[in-house]
């Protein structure tokens, strides 16, 4: 099941990303609308997390890069991605838009590029020389309007003036020429990733081509020498020989990774796009397995309980060791007010689920809670206490934790969960509040006592813009 919710971004991290994060699309401004906040609008989806990791793992492995940048999912209709730190950002929108799963492997080929590369840090140092040219302009033309000024000149005044906007926006575009040489550098890197793993470059050619489609319907012109990126049909032009060169360059992918990447697009078209987004979707494949995922869906959704528990059981039936479609059948149960049989849908899944996401032990822990059996209350607690150690930042999965402690009656441990799950939701005031009821009640140098510690010497991040 997908959810949404907020990541807390520090401030200092959204500093840098507006100055310094790095992605595919046309241009800065366009990469993070939710960031301007200081919190990301993500999606949880255990099914999703493990289909864009597949994706993501055989291109880490060529970039050289360790398995631990976490790759997060952007409650954002549009097709971007980007990377700050050592996360990497896809919007859903990529995920929806894109029609093979190659089109989004190239996405994340070009921003492991980026990783491997090491431009976040060059181009943070480049934004420091940036401001630096730009405050020695400043001075320069401060320098000369004080002189015109004494010296009664008005041209010399006028001049100052003019050294003040220009040496800003000689620094602005020395900025963004070094952007786009970067990005240059990451569509190369991309290929040979593609290259080094025996896949095509077919659908990294064709994302640049929907930027270029994009920015051809606008009717924009664009100054290409004050856009971060290089326009659309230099890359294509830069890349197509690289790519169609490649001996991979018409190798597909296969069948049942297709139909994965399929089924995808119908869970988050349905869920962004409502009851019948994923029909629109697949309208040219109505018996497909997509589209019969999107309907069991949108009917658990927008429509009869039962008749979307009749459905999902038929997919449980097409693909028995399919663990989403447990999952779907624990969603259904749950929402029919049967948490004993979810609870058994969602074991299934878990047993079945071979990435191992927390997400999943969760929503069994979930389940267990809703029977209000104390029996089941106890396992809960073991349950949604594995998703944690899988899934630390889950925020719902410690509020979840709290209520089963609370019902248990182990009141300090619910205080903790509950500190838990406000801190990683960036509600740190509420987090430190909880974290000092806790420990109250604790042992003095228990775990629980020194993790509430910590929480309540957290530093609150500044909301100072910088």
């Amino acid at each position: 099941m997908i959810t949404t919710g907020k990541i807390p971004v520090l401030r200092s991290a959204v500093r840098a990303f507006v100055g310094g994060a790095v992605g595919i699309a046309m241009g800065l401004a366009a990469a993070m609308p939710a960031q301007a906040q200081g919190n990301v609008s993500v999606v949880r989806d255990a099914e999703i997390e493990a289909l864009v990791r597949d994706y993501a793992r055989p291109i880490f492995k060529a970039a050289g890069l360790k398995s631990n940048i976490d790759i997060i999912l952007v409650n954002d209709p549009g097709f971007n991605a980007f990377v700050a730190g050592r996360r990497m950002f896809i919007n859903t929108g990529a995920l929806m838009q894109s029609e093979t799963p190659n089109e989004i492997i190239g996405v994340i080929a070009h921003e492991a590029g980026h990783l491997a590369g090491g431009h976040q840090e060059r181009l943070r140092d480049q934004i420091a020389r940036a401001q630096t040219m730009a405050i020695v302009a400043s001075l320069l033309g401060i320098g000369a309007i004080a002189a015109g000024a004494a010296a009664n000149s008005s041209e010399l005044a006028q001049a100052g003036g003019g050294i003040v906007m220009g040496g800003g926006e000689a620094a602005r575009r020395s900025l963004m020429g070094y952007q786009r040489t970067e990005e240059t550098t990451a569509d190369r890197s991309a290929i040979t990733y593609l290259e080094a793993t025996g896949q095509s470059a077919k659908g990294m050619l064709k994302t640049f081509q929907r930027f270029q489609n994009a920015l051809s319907l606008s009717g924009t012109r664009v100054d290409p020498y004050r856009i971060s990126h290089p326009m659309p049909r230099e890359r294509i032009a830069n890349l197509e020989a690289l790519a169609t060169g490649s001996r991979y360059f018409d190798v597909e992918d296969p069948p049942a990774l297709q139909q994965r990447h399929d089924m995808m697009r119908a869970k988050i078209a349905v869920y962004t796009q409502g009851q019948s987004a994923a029909a629109r979707l697949f309208r040219k494949a109505p018996q497909g397995l997509a589209n019969q995922y999107g309907d069991a869906m949108a009917t658990y959704l927008y429509g009869n309980l039962r008749s979307a528990q009749k459905k999902t059981e038929a997919l449980v039936g097409a693909q028995p060791k399919n663990p989403y479609f447990h999952e779907l059948l624990g969603d259904v149960l749950m929402k029919a007010n049967r948490p004993g049989q979810a609870a058994e849908a969602y074991r299934d899944a878990v047993r079945l689920d071979s990435y191992k996401s927390g997400i999943l032990r969760i929503a069994l822990g979930q389940a267990l809670i809703a029977t209000g059996d104390p029996a089941s209350l106890k396992k809960a607690v073991s349950e949604i206490n594995t998703g944690l150690e899988r899934d630390r930042e889950n925020a719902m999965g410690y509020r979840y934790l709290a209520q089963a402690y609370g019902q248990l009656g182990q009141i300090p441990e619910a205080d903790l969960a509950s500190a838990e799950g406000n801190f990683y939701a960036g509600r740190y005031q509420d987090a430190k509040v909880f974290a000092a009821r806790a420990q109250a009640k604790m042992k003095r140098g228990s775990p629980g006592w020194v993790r509430a510690q910590d929480i309540i010497n957290f530093k609150i991040p500044s909301k100072k813009r910088g």
